[in-house]
Order: structure tokens, then sequence, then C-alpha cells
């Protein structure tokens, strides 16, 4: 059977599919095909179900329950620590409300982290997650001004090197609104119309492609850094600790819990038209 899986061209998404991307594990009946896009185009295609495994948001997830269930591994946590908004200025969060700032995609979890951070809506230009920082630098993306930057992937740990400053941690944010549950930014999904079974053989096959990562970390790592853009081996192996760890192994009861809180806050501020409660691929 044939399994397409799409996920960002990052180092965390890459150390956790290292083992299917490069035959470390037995799949048996199944045939795995990496399609490596960013997480707004992945959240894009998921309306159309196009993939059978794919990363997403999990503000997009909101929108696409009817057709996806959340694997139970694989998940991006920000535990303590998460998307930024960065800027040349060091400006309150009362004065960036009136910025426009450069955004990686609209269902993006860090999108709704800052819409529920700002506590209103903001001014955005929509731009690929890795022109972020260049546009903040520029202050100009094709044409249009730039006043901050909402970042995510290894943009946390490089835009430092560009003389930019941070006006606000949303995964530091999240933990003081929440008593310190993690902010949920990524999950894997997999199609509901594969049934049970199938659902439960690929959710096994990936919590095995993450835990022979993390149990043969440099060899992971050392795949992983092929896609760490700026990042150095220390930065690589920072970033990928942050992202590929316990949380990810297991989203666990605090992690299940962030999830549903995140989705209910969404709901709350008028950001997601319904209540979603998440379901999780069982067994």
């Amino acid at each position: 059977m044939h399994i397409r899986v799409g996920h960002s061209p990052d180092p965390d998404d890459a150390f956790m599919f290292y083992a299917l991307a490069k035959d470390k594990i037995a799949t048996g009946p199944y045939q795995f095909t990496h399609e490596l896009v960013d997480i707004e185009t992945l959240n894009q295609r998921a309306f159309s179900g196009e993939l059978e495994l794919t990363a997403v948001s999990i503000h997009a997830y909101a929108f696409l329950q009817d057709k996806y269930l959340l694997c139970t591994c694989g998940a991006s946590m920000g535990d303590g620590y998460g998307p930024m908004v960065v800027a040349k200025e060091k400006w309150s969060i009362d004065e960036v409300k009136t910025k426009r700032i450069a955004v990686p995609g609209k269902l993006t979890s860090a999108f709704l982290s800052l819409r529920l951070c700002l506590g209103q809506d903001f001014e955005h230009v929509l731009v690929p997650f890795d022109e972020i920082i260049p546009a903040v630098v520029a202050g100009e993306y094709k044409g249009q001004p730039i006043d901050a930057g909402l970042i995510i992937h290894e943009g946390q740990l490089t835009f430092g090197d560009h003389d930019l400053k941070l006006i606000v941690d949303l995964g530091v944010w999240w933990g003081e609104q929440t008593g310190g549950l993690p902010l949920p930014l990524g999950a894997n999904a997999i199609r509901r119309d594969l049934g049970p079974e199938v659902c439960r053989d690929v959710q096994r096959l990936l919590k095995e492609s993450i835990v022979h990562g993390l149990d043969n970390r440099q060899a992971a790592l050392d795949y992983a850094k092929i896609y760490g853009r700026d990042l150095d081996n220390q930065k690589a192996d920072k970033f990928v600790g942050m992202y590929v760890n316990d949380w990810t192994r297991d989203f666990g009861p605090k992690g299940r819990e962030a999830v549903a809180l995140f989705l209910k806050r969404g709901y709350e501020a008028g950001v997601l038209p319904k209540l979603v409660t998440p379901e999780f691929v069982e067994g």
C-alpha cells in the first residue's frame, strides 16, 4: 500500500522521518514516499485529503477533523519556547499591535498563537517562512512594507545573527497563560478513510521511525542537517532537541490537554468557527 507522506523541509521533521526515508525500519506491506514542502502548503493540501500521512498545524487541524485523525506521536510542542515575533526595534506588545507583521501562513499555529497573544486582528503579509527574516531586515517584501516578522523553524535560533530584537516568544507567553502547558504547534495526521487498522499500522511505523532517530541520534542528525538553513552543527542539534523529544514520542495527557485548550481558546477568540475536540488514532 502506497503511503504518501508530507512534511516540512526542516531539521526536526527530517529527523523524525529519517528511518522511513532511508529504509532503516521494515515497513511490511506499506511503501512510503516523501514530499517535502512548507507547512502552510501542507495545511492547504490537506483540505483535499491528497496525502495519506501529513504534517499539519494544530490550527489547521481545526478545519480538517472530518478528513484526518491526529497521530499520538510526531508532535512538535514548544515547551517554554516557540514561534517568535522579531523586529529591528525593541517594541512592546501594544506597539506591535499597530505594526505590519510578516507571517508564514494564516493556518499555522504560530499565526493563531500570535492572534491570541495580541487579543485582536493585526495587519499582516504572507511571506514564505524562510524569507521572513530577510524581509524584516529589508523592511519590505515584494514592495510591501514589513515592520516585524513571525518566525518559525530555525529562525528562532538565528534571528540574533541579523541584529533583530525579540518582541515576544509565544511559547513563553502561552506557558504563562496556561500554568506551564506546552504550546502545541504541529502534529502528524492520517487520513480517516484508510480505516482503523491501517491508521494504527502507519502510526506504529511513524513511532518506530521517531524512536530509531532518537536511538541513533548522530546518524539521524547528520541527515537532518541537510535541511538546516544557516544552522551550524551545534544549533542544528539544539533545534532538533527542541522539537523532537518526549513530546514527540507521545502527546501524553498533558500534551492532549494543551491541544484541546489551544483549540478552545481559538474558538473563544472567534478565530475558529466551531469548538473542536481533538481526535487521535487509537491503539
